[in-house]
């Protein structure tokens, strides 16, 4: 592998486009290939790539590579493992980047292991050494409670990264690249599992991973109708989304969907507004990302109020109401 060169983007898509984790990794690729002075490229895999390879450009690609077949439809490790290797092994790239998704985290360990490499999962940070030329993996560790850099010194590199913690370039719809046709024989006596049934999860308004402002609830709720009340109504006049710590969740207060921390999801909006939760490092990995914290906790204590930028001690039950009614009296 001493020849390897450039970036590759293991790139995704949903419902037709570009999928906005895809636009992330091409940014944090734009800025390691402008350190190395190499190319960046991205591979999109799947029955129809259409037009989402233009956008794959204009979001930072230099290079855009179209695998299609029909069997690669929707996401089955097998098959898109086969286009990946190869692509791993001909295009000769010096780093792969995926998204920090369910198709990354199953995708990127599978290739590492096939390639002999290691692979560095659920990135913050991603740079260059200006001395080795390697790159240096910034990711969780202990929960969420402190960072830790890797890096290893085969020269193809495998790393996945955290949605939202990259920043996507402006999408300009004028930049030219190359797209370029990347066919693979698909081998059918490989692919031992074949998907049946794709169930979509039904959201109303805003998708809590997309929100720029979330509001989300914790056991100090007391019950599921704070959630569908209170703490929606402030979600529907930030333009956000509602969300959980796990308790709530476990108390079936509120659909697991909508569960933030390390066994739910990961979100970095905007504005996150943590009320009635103590703020635990399993729930705090998955919103530490988030620009400004603003917590509600009558304990004064509680963990939450470290991570906060603005913490207030009291019952949400009498701040609340106080606090959605002046950012009425703002918006009006």
């Amino acid at each position: 592998m001493a020849d390897n060169k450039g970036i590759l983007v293991v790139g995704e898509i949903a419902d037709g486009k570009l999928a906005p984790i895809t636009a992330e990794a091409l940014g944090a690729g734009k800025h390691l290939a402008g350190e190395l002075k190499e190319e960046l490229s991205c591979i999109l895999i799947g029955d129809k790539v259409g037009d989402v390879a233009k956008a794959a450009i204009a979001a930072g690609a230099d290079k855009v590579y179209t695998t299609e077949d029909a069997a690669l439809k929707d996401y089955e490790n097998d098959a898109y493992m086969q286009v990946v290797e190869k692509a791993a092994k001909d295009l000769a790239p010096r780093i792969i980047l995926m998204g920090q998704t369910s198709m990354g985290r199953d995708l990127a360990p599978r290739l590492a292991f096939r390639l002999g490499v290691s692979a560095v999962v659920d990135c913050l940070e991603l740079s260059i050494d200006g001395a080795t030329k390697l790159m240096h993996c910034t990711r969780p560790v202990y929960g969420g409670n402190a960072k830790a850099t890797f890096t290893s010194e085969a020269l193809l590199q495998i790393a996945t990264v955290r949605q939202k913690a990259m920043s996507p370039l402006a999408p300009d719809a004028g930049r030219q690249g190359q797209v370029v046709a990347f066919p693979v024989t698909l081998d059918a006596a490989k692919i031992r599992a074949k998907v049946l049934e794709t169930i979509k999860e039904e959201v109303a308004g805003v998708k809590l991973e997309d929100a720029a402002a979330v509001v989300a609830g914790g056991r100090g709720m007391g019950g599921p109708e704070p959630f569908t009340k209170e703490l929606a109504e402030l979600a529907k006049l930030l333009k956000g989304a509602v969300g959980a710590s796990r308790p709530p969740c476990d108390n079936k207060w509120v659909p697991d969907t909508i569960q933030i921390g390390l066994t739910g999801k990961i979100i970095a909006p905007e504005l996150y507004i943590a009320i009635g939760l103590s703020g635990s490092s399993q729930h705090m990995s998955g919103c530490s990302g988030s620009k400004c914290i603003v917590a509600i906790n009558k304990d004064p204590e509680a963990n939450i109020f470290k991570e906060a930028r603005v913490g207030v001690v009291g019952d949400w039950k009498v701040i609340l109401p106080a606090f959605t009614q002046k950012i009425k009296e703002l918006i009006q």
